[in-house]
């Protein structure tokens, strides 16, 4: 029986979410549904937690409005969540910033995290490979285009010739 819930759950579960934890800040794209409008609106702030697993996982994201904090919990893999961007990576040493709730303006701040050169040089390794699957891909589709270009430069080339043997001449002169 479990490894029938098991197999339904992975099978709603999103694929393509970035990796994000408690203190990064973020940018959650959601349908909101007003009457018969569904619009996308976009919420940032700081992840304050994640909890559960499975179809089941939650985080929850909390912003200063107007001076007011507010605080909203997300299903990780609901389809009405559009998309979530990465917008800064925190420097928090906790799963839970429940302390930010009792702290206003500048002092609610999570410090950014900072990437020393190697792993600087680390991501961009990793960044590699999927911009060279890229440059493998697109030469294929423009192989078709150069036929056409080659015929027209022959002619090009033959309307040339006569005009850079005219100006070989002029050149033999001046010698």
């Amino acid at each position: 029986m479990s490894n029938v819930i098991e197999t339904l759950e992975r099978n709603q579960l999103r694929r393509g979410i970035p990796q994000f934890k408690a203190g990064d800040t973020v940018r959650v794209h959601f349908q909101v549904i007003e009457g018969q409008r569904r619009r996308i609106q976009v919420f940032e702030g700081i992840v304050i937690k994640r909890q559960g697993s499975g179809a089941r996982e939650t985080f929850t994201v909390r912003k200063q409005s107007f001076g007011v904090g507010v605080e909203r919990t997300f299903p990780l893999h609901s389809p009405k969540i559009e998309k979530i961007e990465v917008q800064a990576v925190g420097d928090v040493n906790r799963a839970k910033l429940y302390y930010l709730r009792g702290k206003v303006g500048k002092k609610a701040r999570v410090r950014e995290k900072r990437y020393s050169a190697s792993e600087r040089t680390l991501q961009a390794t990793q960044e590699l490979p999927a911009a060279t699957e890229q440059s493998v891909v697109e030469p294929e589709a423009p192989a078709e285009l150069p036929e056409e270009p080659a015929a027209e430069s022959a002619i090009d080339v033959e309307a040339e010739e006569p005009t850079a043997d005219a100006e070989a001449v002029p050149a033999g002169d001046k010698s």
